[in-house]
């Protein structure tokens, strides 16, 4: 069975692979999908080079794939053949927007949605603040893989 596990992954981090290692573990089969997703403003990473960075840090989980897709994730798990999405949940306040999403996914797209929960020690990473202490000349490659925080150093 093959689950679809979408996302900005801008830059992809440590959270998102202990995810994906989970959702590999229960489901055999996962792509991971970079997409664009308008209402968050442009990131460090070009689409391209977020898809090149998330097969970098995925590539030893067994049963990984990594695609780009643009619109709706429902239309995008239809594309890959995915019979469920899998998002995480670090905290109340991502449970409840992944719960909506969740039920407006399944009423648009007959998909269902699998919540996966972040280990304590990913819980609080985010791309955002990664990007945020990066652009400010910190460090966070304690948040992501080496080839992340090495293409993050190049882009200081």
């Amino acid at each position: 069975m093959k689950a679809m596990f979408p996302g900005s992954f801008d830059p992809i981090h440590l959270g998102h692979i202990d995810i994906i290692g989970q959702a590999a573990a229960l489901f055999g089969e996962v792509v991971v999908v970079v997409m664009h997703n308008p209402e968050k403003p442009v990131g460090m990473f070009s689409v391209n080079e977020r898809v090149e960075l998330a097969k970098a840090a995925t590539s030893h989980i067994k049963g990984v794939t990594v695609n780009a897709a643009s619109g709706l994730a429902v239309d995008a798990a239809k594309k890959f053949n995915a019979s469920f999405i899998v998002k995480s949940v670090r905290n109340a306040a991502d449970f409840d927007v992944e719960v909506q999403m969740a039920d407006t996914n399944r009423v648009v797209g007959a998909i269902e949605t699998v919540l996966l929960i972040a280990r304590p020690e990913n819980a609080f990473i985010s791309s955002r603040y990664i990007r945020d202490i990066a652009l400010n000349g910190g460090d966070a490659s304690a948040m992501v893989s080496k080839s992340v925080a090495e293409a993050i150093s190049k882009k200081k």
